[in-house]
């Protein structure tokens, strides 16, 4: 039996390598397809006019000039991430995106291990845990900006613990850059009580918006809302509610109010506990969200992350375990024999029932939340 202890670690650690390799092995999506898309748009920005950077002709251009062998796409995304990706047009096309690759990549590690509360070997074993699941190198390989939002829960989340609300906030601003995955965060942190929170985070969100408006114009901010109403594009909503549910437009949007209202509900009973708030607002952002892409589950991680240091108990642990397998790349590509990826795997547009089961595991501790000691008091994660 002590045998048996002492080699666990060593399992754990040959399970998660396994699963990163695999998943590095079995990438078969175009590198970089969305950061060039990003880069193209502040390309037309920075030499046509800020104004310009919703004109997809104009973006479809500078795309088939950056990679002239890649597919263009309609750069659907805010300004500010055209904005942020703008210094790299300096650099060669290949070098500026090896930058970003290391730049989202290794902001993700590093926010994950500065704000884990375990400490040597089990912090790194849960920061590689994290990088394990399909979706995160997906989404770094791809250039999206999702591993950036994700930090920033991350991060909010040590904030938070060590109440310094307002740096928080500040750091709450990573959601500018993709709202939709989780825009929720800082209005559920205001109905937890945390308002110099909300108030640092609504403060640079007005700036932000100020500074759109006095770039793009009221034609550029026009033409971005006026697409965004637009059709999605394919596969923009795989990953949605009514998908999952098979449902149409009114059942779907009952749905969605329902969600909203637990979320609120939990976070105000869980308000004693940053994480757990931080977590239910990503799982309200993602579930309620009209468009969603297989990289935005890069913020689903975080929060099965940091619900696993928050309530170290058998049954939360034992179905985020479950759920890790069945987002590796174990489940995601056959890895192994005994797991068969036809029973096992949830198809995308199925990830959504098992946020609703992650949500209603959320409730279930706000029922309970009386019972449950506050965050700062929580173990080491083991």
């Amino acid at each position: 039996m002590k045998l048996a202890l002492r080699a666990l670690p060593l399992l754990v650690i040959a399970a998660i390598a396994v699963a990163i390799w695999q998943d590095i092995w079995n990438r078969p999506e175009p590198m970089g397809i969305d950061y060039h898309t990003y880069l193209a748009a502040a390309r037309v920005g920075l030499e046509q006019g800020w104004f310009h950077i919703y004109d997809q002709a104009r973006v479809d251009v500078q795309q088939k000039l950056l990679v002239p062998d890649q597919t263009a796409q309609p750069f659907l995304s805010p300004p500010t991430d055209a904005w942020l990706v703008a210094p790299l047009n300096l650099l060669p096309y290949l070098t500026s995106y090896w930058v970003w690759v290391v730049f989202t990549l290794g902001a993700y590690v590093l926010a994950l291990a500065w704000a884990s509360t375990g400490t040597g070997l089990s912090r790194w074993l849960l920061v590689a845990a994290a990088v394990a699941p399909w979706w995160l190198l997906h989404g770094v390989r791809v250039g999206q900006v999702v591993p950036l939002v994700a930090a920033g829960m991350a991060i909010a989340w040590r904030l938070l613990r060590e109440d310094r609300d307002v740096a928080a906030g500040l750091v709450l601003t990573v959601v500018l850059l993709k709202p939709n995955i989780a825009f929720m965060v800082p209005l559920v942190l205001l109905i937890a009580g945390r308002y110099r929170t909300f108030l640092a985070f609504s403060a640079v969100a007005a700036a932000v918006a100020v500074v759109a408006l006095l770039t793009l114009g009221f034609a550029g901010i026009s033409d971005y809302i006026n697409q965004l109403r637009g059709p999605l594009p394919p596969g923009a909503d795989s990953l949605t509610l009514e998908r999952a549910l098979g449902a149409g437009a009114g059942v779907a949007f009952v749905a969605r109010i329902l969600v909203v209202v637990a979320t609120i509900a939990s976070a105000f009973r869980l308000r004693s506990s940053p994480g757990m708030v931080i977590a239910a607002g990503i799982l309200g952002s993602l579930l309620t969200s009209p468009y969603l892409h297989a990289s935005d589950l890069c913020v689903l991680i975080v929060a099965a992350w940091i619900v696993w240091q928050e309530r170290p108990s058998i049954a939360w642990r034992v179905g985020l375990t479950v759920g890790w397998v069945l987002a590796s790349a174990y489940v995601q590509y056959g890895g192994i024999g005994f797991l068969n990826p036809r029973v096992l795997d949830p198809r995308l547009d199925q990830w959504p029932l098992l946020e609703l089961v992650f949500l209603a595991g959320m409730v279930a501790a706000a029922w309970s939340a009386g019972r449950v000691r506050p965050a700062d008091k929580v173990v080491s994660a083991t």
